[in-house]
């Protein structure tokens, strides 16, 4: 059983172990004892599918090279020193966490951030930058990055989280100079053990969560403690079955669409509100004497560039939930499909077992393969910015129609 630090990442035995040994020929070279050979770099890549906990383990390993018990014979990562809980908490000065907001991370954004890592920690044994979707940076941005990765300084550490390593998700030169470290997706006992444990959520729903969050720990956790996710995820599968008429496309289209829309606004509005608040409070709002209208200038200036910020974020946050539609889509038509083959396999959706069966009489093997072909060339579209609803319109037609 994984403790301290490493309790975070669930159901990766295998990756903790990597990380402990890491993190443990990180302690020799800082307390200048002989290394042991290939355990410690200093760029690494975290892959592996979503919910698997990629950033999660990223930060416990952040956690570890930072522990205060390293040195004294202990496991780094014992999550109980002041080091262990400040980067747990987002809050330690030599870990830095970056988190796009908007749909890329842009490279300003990176400069500044390379910049700073070059320095030397200031309290810490490391300098440790964490990249959350480092599938999203954007070209200039990676070739920032490429650059201090190719020449880092001592006491720096880069971890970076992705999907996957193929060239799409992240670049071959990065790729080719960070340890990649594949976590898998955590079984459906180890997340139900983990809501219960940790969230005290009771047992029955807390295996229903985890066998329906396709080993997403973040989704079985909403699940499980917000009743508004568990209505939305079942209005989305009920659109395979609902589809009995044309102008049925254009209505579920439209509830696709403005669901999405609507979570992300309830995600920012209190955020953007704050945000604008704490900016203009800042910028001297209110303010009076010598200098207050170029103040103010300035201030409107920074209000617009916060605003064009804030709308990124949105956006970002309607395209994740449809993603998240569109992801659950796919499992019903995946299920539907291995129902109609005969395959025994678990299904991603057991709590619709009726309705798999039903769908696997009344549909072709065919036909249900082009179905769930269509929700990928959907997530496709959005992928590429194309419009939500003509994409969510189009790809309703061909379920349809079959």
């Amino acid at each position: 059983m994984t403790t301290g630090v490493w309790a975070e990442v669930v159901g990766q035995p295998e990756a903790v172990d990597v990380l402990g040994a890491a993190a443990r020929a990180a302690d020799e070279l800082v307390c200048g004892r002989p290394v042991t050979p290939g355990a410690m770099t200093h760029a690494w890549l975290f892959t592996g599918p979503p919910g698997s906990g990629r950033s999660t383990a990223a930060r416990a390993f952040a956690a570890a090279l930072q522990c205060s018990s390293a040195g004294w014979g202990d496991v780094p990562g014992c999550g109980e020193c002041q080091a262990c809980r400040t980067v747990l908490a987002g809050t330690h000065p030599d870990v830095r966490v970056v988190v796009p907001e908007g749909l890329s991370i842009a490279v300003a954004e990176m400069r500044a951030l390379v910049q700073i890592s070059a320095r030397r920690p200031t309290t810490g044994r490391w300098q440790v930058v964490i990249i959350s979707d480092a599938d999203r940076l954007t070209e200039g941005a990676a070739n920032a990055l490429l650059k201090a990765i190719e020449e880092p300084p001592e006491r720096t550490v880069f971890l970076l989280c992705a999907p996957s390593d193929h060239p799409e998700d992240i670049s071959v030169t990065i790729r080719s100079r960070c340890r990649a470290l594949n976590l898998r997706t955590p079984p459906a006992w180890a997340i139900a053990q983990v809501l219960q444990e940790r969230h005290g959520v009771p047992g029955d729903m807390a295996e229903w969560a985890a066998s329906v969050s396709a080993g997403h720990i973040g989704r079985a956790h909403r699940l499980a403690t917000d009743p508004a996710v568990r209505a939305r995820r079942e209005a989305v599968l009920g659109i395979p079955l609902g589809l009995r008429r044309l102008g049925d496309v254009f209505t579920k289209a439209d509830e696709l669409v403005k669901t999405a829309e609507a979570e992300a606004s309830a995600v920012s509005e209190t955020r953007d509100e704050a945000e604008k608040d704490a900016l203009k409070t800042a910028m001297g709002s209110g303010g009076t004497g010598r200098g207050v209208a170029a103040a103010e200038r300035g201030a409107k200036a920074a209000l617009r560039e916060l605003e064009k910020r804030q709308k990124s974020r949105a956006t970002r946050t309607q395209r994740d939930a449809l993603d998240l539609a569109l992801i659950d889509l796919a499992g019903f038509y995946r299920d539907v499909l291995t129902a109609s083959m005969g395959a025994e396999v678990t299904l991603n959706h057991p709590d619709r077992a009726a309705d798999v069966r039903t769908a696997a009489a009344s549909w072709s093997a065919d036909s249900t393969l082009r179905r769930l072909e269509a929700v990928l060339r959907c997530r496709e579209a959005l992928g590429q910015n194309v419009k939500p609803r003509i994409a969510i319109e189009a790809m309703l037609t061909s379920l349809h129609q079959g």
